[in-house]
């Protein structure tokens, strides 16, 4: 094992987290499940694969993964959510760093599919995220959604071999469930960080989302599933700026945030 520390936050995610956690116990001794209230068989799951199991309030994305990382024996993190599954090529890798600049952030290409089809073109198909950073120099970001890294200046970004498999959706069905409750989590961060519902982002920003993942990316090479992905993207963006103008209007609150659904506390792409 290698002197990571694999962090990973869940709610009912008994569908996947074997998988993850089958090559997660390749990677490293340490993985630490920062869980919120499961009531399917996602902790029996992790027990069996030795994890050290803590039960936290959900206080946002970046604010329970930060939890995670302060809970962990190492000072080296790689992040996951429990939809992810680390390929052979990725686990070698990471078994060959050697892990001593803490100024270095690691950065890991993704590998998207919709059920059981990889999706290759559109914005999915040109997925990649930092997971893997030294705590002592990097956080996670503490907004309502979509938390990104907190990286200090003078920080190197490198490329390692390998991939991330990220199971995103089973269906339309929930990809459109997950695209109208992040459009939601999405205004309330805009709102809290002073943006406004302007024409342009209200009615031209759906649709050059949608020309940009679905014509320009090539979307439409990955047939119907490439659809309904620009679809979802275009009506993420729409309610999003609905809400946010709902939210100028203050008919509710930034801080009136809508309970996370049990099957959605994960990263939305």
């Amino acid at each position: 094992m290698i002197p990571v520390s694999v962090v990973i936050i869940t709610r009912n995610e008994e569908a996947m987290i074997g998988r993850c956690l089958e090559m997660a116990s390749l990677i490293s001794n340490d993985i630490v499940i920062v869980d919120n209230g499961s009531t399917d068989d996602t902790i029996a799951i992790a027990r069996a694969f030795n994890c050290r199991i803590y039960h936290k309030d959900w206080d946002g994305y970046g604010a329970n993964k930060n939890k995670g990382i302060t809970l962990a024996r190492y000072d080296w993190i790689l992040s996951l959510d429990a939809d992810e599954v680390a390929d052979g090529q990725l686990v070698g890798q990471l078994h060959r760093l050697m892990l001593k600049d803490p100024n270095v952030v690691y950065d890991i290409a993704f590998r998207s599919y919709f059920g059981q089809k990889r999706i290759r073109y559109g914005t999915w198909g040109r997925d990649h995220h930092r997971r893997l950073f030294n705590r002592r120099l990097v956080r996670w970001s503490e907004t309502e959604v979509h938390e990104t890294l907190l990286l200090p200046a003078g920080v190197k970004i490198l490329k390692l071999d390998g991939h991330l498999h990220h199971y995103s959706v089973n269906n339309i069905y929930e990809c459109r469930q997950k695209a109208v409750h992040y459009a939601r989590l999405s205004a309330a961060k805009y709102a809290n960080q002073g943006k406004k519902a302007g024409f342009f982002k209200c009615r031209l920003s759906p649709v050059f989302g949608f020309v940009m993942s679905y014509i320009l990316r090539l979307g439409f090479l990955d047939g119907p599933e490439g659809l309904d992905i620009a679809l979802t993207m275009y009506q993420n963006t729409r309610l999003k700026y609905q809400h946010l103008k709902l939210l100028e209007s203050r008919k509710y609150l930034p801080s009136d945030k809508p309970p996370v659904p049990k099957k959605l506390a994960v990263e939305y792409r």
